[in-house]
């Protein structure tokens, strides 16, 4: 099946409007960026140059010797295989972590002018760390997840008329009918079995083969671990691989919390902050921080050395946890310790739409799951898979916390959309309608 992505928005824009700017499209590996990037290209009937740098390592070579901007727009002539025409050509280089420095290189070649440019690639987030100096000012960047639930929602019937629907009853905070609301409970459990990587939810439009899922989920996993050896040191390499597979061992914990000792007793954080990083600049890996104080800005109140670490595809941590897991979610299974699976889906969803992630944890007010900033407040967030969702003194502790605040908190569950006080309930699916706030201002005019 052919996916349609938001993102796909962003790469028409850029095509569109900005013509003296490069387009940098940046991603874990398999999340569709390459897809994404050709599909807008060619439905905008653009003329296009693509090459690979994984499939054309003569490239890299051609690339690397170039001493002057004219020697960089000569090796691409060289390289093509089709006419590039001054003005109109599109330079599409996937790949390109392969030769990182052309990121520093763009910013000549959009003076220079001859061409526009998309680059494209995975690991740059690790990569671009050590870049000497980056395009500012030059370069337009979309970065690309894997598919939210709303893009999900494209292989089922749900259509536009409904989302809307809900979409209303999220904001004026009013219950959805009874038929639907279970509709899409249940499509959000189809959600958390197959997640959100395009192969994967391709696969299963066309076949319905949860095997298949699973065998693609290991494809991708392996192929992230090849990341961890081409691109670390060999002192590292193990430890990445430790500390990626212990992700899901981890989220099977009441509290969620990432305990650094579990990868080898008498760790010390410091030692092995790098690590992590590493994985979140991957997009591998999804961090979310302790917040010592539940309040505005939640960025000053950071505690790095305190985290919940969460798979950056929700598909593939119940891919990890085996078919039995995937059983047990289809068939609504209480024995099943599904509590860290519905909060991966919730960071997942809130992180792709820029959310900066945090928790709370307090000996005297309880544990919040998340702490997110929403309507220039902090908001709280709970995750429950149980019946008992009504149950969250932590939140309500919080709330009542006149130095906070917080003017709502959020529990999302296996429940229809209601209000007590303070606290909305939401069905799980609804996390999609939150969004970031705004991130302009606009000034007064001051006269003098």
């Amino acid at each position: 099946m052919d996916l349609k992505r938001k993102s796909e928005k962003l790469i028409r824009e850029w095509l569109k409007n900005s013509p003296k700017k490069a387009l940098l499209v940046k991603g874990a590996r398999q999340v569709g960026k390459t897809h994404a990037i050709r599909r807008v290209l060619t439905a905008e009937h653009a003329d296009f140059f693509e090459i690979n740098l994984i499939e054309t390592p003569a490239a890299v070579d051609v690339l690397a010797a170039a001493q002057t901007v004219d020697d960089l727009v000569l090796g691409f002539s060289a390289l093509s295989t089709q006419k590039l025409e001054k003005g109109k050509t599109i330079i599409f280089i996937d790949e390109v972590q392969k030769y990182k420095e052309m990121i520093t290189k763009i910013k000549f070649l959009v003076e220079e002018g001859s061409f526009r440019y998309v680059l494209s690639g995975s690991l740059l987030g690790v990569e671009l760390t050590n870049l000497d100096s980056a395009p500012v000012g030059y370069m337009t960047t979309v970065e690309m997840f894997p598919l939210d639930f709303e893009e999900f929602l494209q292989i089922t019937n749900i259509d536009d008329n409904i989302i809307s629907s809900l979409r209303s009853s999220f904001e004026n905070r009013t219950p959805v009918m009874d038929a639907v609301n279970q509709k899409m409970l249940d499509l959000f459990t189809r959600y958390l079995i197959v997640g959100g990587m395009p192969e994967a939810v391709s696969n299963f439009a066309d076949n319905s083969n949860l095997n298949d899922v699973m065998r693609i989920h290991r494809d991708i996993l392996s192929q992230y671990k090849l990341d961890f050896t081409q691109y670390e040191t060999e002192d590292k390499r193990l430890l990445l691989t430790n500390a990626y597979e212990l992700i899901p061992a981890e989220l099977l914990k009441q509290n969620r919390r990432y305990i650094v000792t579990d990868l080898k007793k008498g760790l010390h954080f410091e030692r092995v902050q790098s690590t992590f990083l590493w994985l979140k600049n991957a997009g591998v890996a999804l961090s979310v921080f302790n917040s010592t104080e539940p309040r505005i800005p939640l960025k000053l109140n950071e505690k790095s050395s305190l985290f919940k670490l969460y798979f950056a595809d929700v598909g593939m941590l119940t891919s990890e946890y085996g078919m039995n897991t995937k059983s047990m979610l289809l068939t609504k299974n209480q024995n099943l310790n599904a509590g860290g699976i519905y909060e991966n889906a919730i960071a997942q969803e809130l992180y792709s739409k820029g959310f900066l992630l945090y928790y709370y944890n307090s000996n005297r007010l309880g544990e919040l799951d998340f702490v997110i900033e929403y309507n220039n407040r902090a908001s709280p967030i709970e995750v429950k898979s149980g019946k008992d969702y009504t149950i969250h003194s932590a939140m309500n502790n919080c709330l009542a916390n006149s130095e906070y605040q917080m003017q709502e908190g959020f529990v999302f569950a296996n429940c229809n959309v209601s209000q007590k006080g303070k606290v909305t309930y939401l069905p799980t699916y609804m996390v999609m309608f939150l969004q970031k706030d705004s991130e302009q201002i606009v000034l007064d005019k001051i006269e003098f």
